[in-house]
């Protein structure tokens, strides 16, 4: 293995220790339903990621595969007898072919359409979920829980059974898409970002490297979704719905477009200030609103690009002077 994987998957094992021991000293059901909701949001932020930071593709409505994955896990479980791993899997499935037809129709359309076509397509999805009603349960959502929640033996109706889940499946997407943006597909999706002619002169097939990104970014946003149709025990409208692409969006834009934690730096801190403006006015809506404007405007490249350039510029003067005194 090379060092950059081995030391990504140290981090992986440390921070998932970290977090499976936390039960054992905290005892905060709030805490624990943060960390859920900040695991699906993390996975669907870092997946959008992938297309915007990784390939240059700028998806409005990539929440089209997250309330896809919500509302396909909800209904097979619901519906059918499957359990819930071959539920899960199902759902993958489904959301990838999706993201195959979805994909095949927009990623040869360049920028500002490419963007508009795919919140196009997520708009049409929320439109079925709301007239389908039947199947969807329309605006009211799929309710009636989501039964035989059990994994391995646990029951996910528990909450700290759900919070580990949560946490494994978390860390381990993160860890998949790692390993995507360090290997050699993604070094070809950052020379199609850079250059895309001069990456198809070097004999990279475009299209195919942007659809294979589609699609593994379409299947994680469709986890995130699985994670977040646990936690509230059933799907909504408002997991499908255009401004869920908005928070994915507004998370890669605080934590920072270059760096791969970035996306899950943004979703921590978005997630808090909604919690916290929300405890203190009914406007937190338009609170929140202009805080993420303040702190956009101040760190304009996300908090963790701003930290990374700073930290260069303090290694730069340093390494210098003993580079000129190195040369003969």
């Amino acid at each position: 293995m090379r060092s950059g994987a081995i030391r990504d998957l140290l981090a992986a094992a440390c921070g998932l220790l970290v977090l499976l021991a936390v039960p054992f000293f905290v005892h905060s059901p709030a805490f624990f339903d943060f960390v859920i909701r900040a695991s699906a949001m993390a996975l669907f932020a870092t997946s959008l990621n992938l297309l915007v930071g990784g390939t240059g593709l700028v998806s409005f409505g990539h929440g089209l595969f997250y309330g896809l994955g919500a509302y396909a896990f909800a209904l097979l479980m619901q519906r059918t007898g499957l359990p819930l791993p071959l539920a899960v899997f199902a759902t993958l499935v489904l959301s990838a072919s999706a993201a195959l037809v979805v994909g095949g129709i927009c990623i040869r359309l360049r920028a500002i359409y490419f963007a508009f076509v795919t919140l196009a397509m997520q708009m049409l999805f929320y439109s079925v979920i709301i007239a389908w009603s039947g199947l969807t349960g329309g605006d009211q959502g799929l309710q009636g829980g989501i039964p035989r929640r059990a994994l391995l033996g646990f029951d996910l109706g528990v909450q700290t059974n759900l919070y580990v889940a949560s946490v494994v499946v978390g860390i381990l997407g993160l860890l998949v898409m790692r390993h995507v943006s360090t290997a050699p597909l993604g070094t070809s999706l950052r020379m199609i970002r850079d250059n895309e002619p001069r990456a198809a002169f070097l004999g990279i097939v475009v299209w195919r490297a942007k659809l294979t990104v589609f699609v593994i970014a379409a299947v994680f946003a469709a986890m995130g979704g699985v994670l977040s149709a646990l936690f509230v025990s059933g799907a909504y409208p408002e997991q499908a719905n255009w401004p869920i692409s908005g928070q994915a969006i507004f998370a890669v834009m605080l934590g920072g477009i270059s760096s791969f934690l970035g996306p899950v730096v943004g979703t921590l801190i978005l997630l808090a200030l909604n919690d916290v403006v929300s405890r203190f006015t009914e406007y937190h809506g338009l609170a929140l609103g202009a805080v993420i404007l303040i702190v956009t405007l101040v760190f304009r490249r996300g908090v963790l690009d701003v930290v990374g350039a700073q930290l260069a510029r303090r290694r730069a003067p340093a390494s210098g002077p003993q580079n000129v005194a190195a040369r003969p």
